[in-house]
């Protein structure tokens, strides 16, 4: 079986097989890709040093807030 190369790494976590897959990532994108592709890009960023100390712990709550699961509740009439 041929090993395919790697194109490259979205956010240096993501791997990336060619341009097309990127493509194909963009067209099938959804609420919950969209989440988790965003704080990937978030904690890349902090990573690489771009967020003061205060910027990166309002940046963290933002992303344990988004993460929670969302229970649904009933409406009560």
């Amino acid at each position: 079986m041929e090993e395919q190369k790697l194109f490259g790494k979205l956010f240096n976590t993501i791997p990336l097989l060619s341009e097309d897959h990127l493509d194909v990532l963009l067209q099938t994108m959804d609420k919950d890709s969209s989440l988790y592709l965003l704080i990937q890009s978030v904690k890349y960023a902090h990573e690489s040093g771009v967020y003061s100390l205060g910027e990166s712990e309002v940046i963290s709550k933002c992303i344990r807030t988004l993460s929670k699961i969302e229970v649904p509740t009933e409406d009560k009439e």
